[in-house]
């Protein structure tokens, strides 16, 4: 009978891991914006160019899904490079110190509207982990000689005093909300 038993956990572990659909995300059709407000009349919008990311989802269903991005925190692109220097520094990013800001979903809820979706997960950065609740929009699927593919759209917005972000403590220059907006595709593998 235990026999018996461990055959049939052994077999609920492989059928659970072979549904299992993995995808790893396309740099060349992907991009991580964000956006924050500057002297309290306009925005600034910045994007990060170094990252990788992996989504795993039950056969290809998202509501099931885990999500694990790692960001180079150097890779800061304003179009500015003083200003990018400056975001690196220990007045913002410190990315001597913290190189990497990383994003591990925790869970998805599928909403009322079509395609859209409530993404949990923890956002770290400057060794700050704080839990994050982003839209998450599914764009489609596309299939060709090149694979199959997925886009996806997350937005979200963080508060930069709760990662030791505190650069101009009143917020006056430089706002306190950061607004995120991170269009993704996601290859097959």
């Amino acid at each position: 009978m235990k026999k018996l038993m461990i055959i049939g956990a052994m077999l609920a572990l492989t059928v659970g891991t072979y549904a299992q659909t993995q995808w790893k995300v396309d740099p060349y059709h992907s991009s991580l914006n964000f956006e924050i407000k500057h002297s309290g009349i306009s925005m600034v919008n910045g994007k990060f160019t170094d990252y990788t990311g992996t989504l795993t989802t039950q056969g290809e269903e998202l509501k099931d899904a885990a999500f694990d991005f790692t960001v180079q925190v150097k890779s800061i692109n304003t179009a500015v490079d003083a200003r990018d220097e400056h975001l690196r520094s220990a007045d913002f990013f410190e990315v001597e110190t913290y190189p990497e800001m990383t994003f591990k979903s925790t869970k998805i809820e599928k909403t009322a509207n079509a395609d859209q979706y409530k993404l949990y997960g923890q956002l770290t950065i400057k060794g700050v982990t704080k839990d994050v609740v982003a839209d998450l929009y599914y764009g489609g699927k596309a299939e060709s000689d090149q694979g199959v593919k997925i886009g996806l759209k997350a937005e979200a917005v963080i508060d930069r005093f709760d990662y030791n972000i505190d650069f101009d403590p009143t917020a006056a220059g430089i706002g306190k909300d950061v607004h995120i907006k991170v269009h993704l595709q996601f290859a097959k593998q």
